[in-house]
């Protein structure tokens, strides 16, 4: 079984990334990009479809006993140590601590065992640093920190998601003999200073790691066609790496409270962005569930349009002009010559055929079924993403990127969109796979995306039927106060004529719709306070309905939703509840993971992280709620 979700760390190389668990295992990683079929994806099943552990090859409490092992693996004596058999994987133990290398994506964990410390150093270069070639590598180094502790290497490679077994064989290449796993366009190959044996369709290193030593080992995809890649220098890699990294984060402009939090969830965007594009995967992972056992499960590797614009929003706020361009670029690569049909996410490179598939080999992270890569709600109409696009490049031009005519053509023909298709009922925000709905987030949105291109026309010289488009905004306003609006409870509602809420209705004076003191406003945040939050305080996306399928089309039921959770803090910031604001922004601080990442949600039954991770959807709220707090005062002094 894979471990809890929040016992994963993230690394990557803007490209691809991988998951490692506290035991020393990559459960998950895709090669060469994000959206790539898994060689390790165990996550969503088991040690059989592949992994690679590193950790210490005895038991931690104690060296040499006549005892059972409390290990799931049986321990055979070996002269001074009792170690592993020559066919288990390093047993699944926790090291004892770990942590980022200061302000980078450089994993390091720590073993205290009876016989000294070790620490496993994990990280893959950026593929765009000068002296490295384009293909991607994960570098793991062993070091000794004290005493001297006998290590075991398993690694097991399964090609397609699981399903393939690569052919494993040994290759000299001058004086070193490299380990190559092939199947069809694809190859790895793993470099080590330790010897390699195969054993039950698994490659194992056995060795010893003494205080001050270090033993690196390196796994490097290559297509299968141009032969062997490059041998690493795992030392060198390392030093760019870190610089690479702290030079990135030393960028950010934010010097508030909590910056340690804000630094690592821009880190995390960061390693999210598919560097050669500048798309953001909404996470590195597909079919983590939002209900344990149930079949909310998704592929999140692909640019949601509203992902990624919250978080240009982030990145431009904290000093990233770079990425924000980039993004900018990357829409309107991907959105280009079809703005009239723009979808709500594309691949990481634009592209627009994201089809749904189940891979029924795959039981499923803890039996959650089915597991699916591809995403059948790429053909969605969802009217809010129309604002959400507008929103971001009106945020470009307020902050003084470059002008960009393509940008201004692209807002243009948005709004033109718009004007006739804004009363069409969608499928929302959350992509209901139910019947469509006239949802009042879609249509406050659409008004944003009319707002904000008036405003465009008024500052600048851009030109523009501006008496029209005022009347349109209005139109749109009292449509959504007239029929999404509940006099009787003081509440805006999900949809027009319903009665269920929706956490998106917190976005309303966030976007500028209506200001924060209306008494709409405030009724509709204690609404939501009354009726969507969950025993720890956290909120619900809306209502869903146990075994019957819901409003969303489906059955189960799903954790706090934290993106919602981090927007009632700052509806409660700005309606002047700084302190309950400040309170609920902390208690979403420690639930995030010793590394400080967050999934996509919450379970407050089971007390833990589900949904896809790291998800930037949970970081970009957690970045702007920090601001915003810091701005009006909400949070402590420095």
């Amino acid at each position: 079984m894979a471990a809890r979700i929040e016992d994963y760390a993230l690394i990557g190389d803007m490209q691809t990334a991988a998951l490692v668990s506290r035991d020393g295992a990559v459960d998950w990683m895709c090669l060469p990009r994000f959206d790539s079929p898994a060689v390790f994806a165990g996550l969503l099943g088991t040690d059989e479809h592949g992994f690679w552990r590193i950790g210490p090859a005895e038991p931690l409490s104690a060296a040499r006993t006549t005892a059972p092992p409390a290990a799931p693996t049986s321990f055979v004596e070996s002269g001074e140590f009792r170690v592993l058999p020559p066919t288990a994987a390093a047993p699944a133990q926790p090291a004892t601590r770990r942590r980022y290398r200061g302000d980078s994506l450089i994993l390091e964990q720590e073993w205290d065992t009876p016989r000294g410390t070790v620490r496993v150093i994990d990280f893959m270069p950026p593929r765009g640093l000068p002296e490295r070639g384009a293909v991607p590598q994960m570098i793991r180094i062993v070091e000794g920190v004290s005493g001297r502790v006998r290590m075991r290497s398993a690694l097991r490679m399964r090609f397609s998601y699981g399903r393939i077994v690569p052919w494993v064989h040994k290759v000299e290449d001058g004086e070193s003999v490299r380990t190559v796993a092939v199947a069809g366009p694809d190859s790895v190959w793993l470099d080590g200073e330790a010897e390699t044996y195969g054993r039950n369709l698994t490659t194992y290193a056995d060795f010893t790691v003494q205080a001050g030593q270090r033993i690196a080992f390196a796994l490097t995809w290559q297509p299968s066609h141009l032969g062997a890649p490059d041998q690493p220098d795992a030392e060198e890699a390392l030093v760019t790496t870190e610089e690479f990294w702290l030079d990135w984060a030393s960028q950010c402009t934010y010097q508030g409270p909590y910056r340690e939090a804000v630094v690592r969830s821009l880190i995390t965007l960061k390693a999210l962005t598919y560097a050669p594009t500048g798309g953001i995967v909404a996470a590195p992972t597909t079919s983590l569930p939002e209900d344990i056992g149930g079949v909310r499960n998704w592929d999140y590797r692909f640019t949601w349009l509203r992902d990624a614009t919250i978080t240009l929003s982030s990145l431009l706020r904290t000093g990233y002009r770079d990425e924000a361009r980039a993004w900018r670029e990357w829409l309107l690569r991907a959105v280009a010559g079809d703005p009239e049909n723009l979808q709500i996410m594309y691949g990481i490179a634009g592209e627009r055929e994201l089809t749904e598939a189940v891979l029924d080999w795959l039981p499923g992270y803890e039996n959650s079924g089915p597991v699916r890569i591809g995403n059948g709600a790429a053909d969605q109409l969802q009217l809010d993403v129309y604002g959400e696009v507008v929103e971001a490049l009106h945020l470009a031009h307020m902050t003084g990127l470059a002008r960009n005519d393509h940008a201004h053509l692209l807002q243009l023909r948005l709004i033109s969109y718009l004007e006739q298709h804004w009363r069409d009922p969608d499928e929302g925000i959350w992509e209901v796979r139910g019947p469509r709905r006239h949802f009042v987030h879609s249509k406050v949105m659409a008004w944003v995306a009319v707002d904000r291109t008036i405003r465009m026309i008024e500052e600048t010289p851009h030109e523009g039927p501006l008496e029209r488009w005022r009347e349109l905004r209005d139109a749109i306003h009292e449509d959504v106060c007239e029929n999404g609006y509940d006099k009787e409870r003081n509440t805006f509602t999900q949809s027009y004529g319903s009665r269920e809420l929706d956490a998106s209705l917190l976005l309303i004076p966030q976007v500028g719709f209506l200001p924060p003191d209306d008494k709409r406003v405030i009724g509709t945040i204690e609404a939501i306070q009354r009726e969507l939050l969950t025993s720890d305080g956290f909120v619900l996306r809306y209502p869903t309905s146990g075994d019957v399928a819901g409003v969303d089309g489906l059955p189960g039921d799903e954790g706090a939703f934290l993106a919602c959770s981090f927007w009632l803090a700052d509806d409660l910031a700005m309606i002047g509840r700084v302190a309950e604001a400040r309170d609920l922004f902390e208690r979403l601080l420690a639930i995030r993971n010793d590394v400080g990442l967050l999934a996509e949600e919450w379970d407050p039954q089971l007390q833990r992280q589900v949904g896809n991770f790291p998800q930037a959807f949970s970081h970009v709220p957690l970045i702007d709620t920090a601001l915003r707090l810091n701005a009006c005062g909400g949070l402590p002094e420095l």
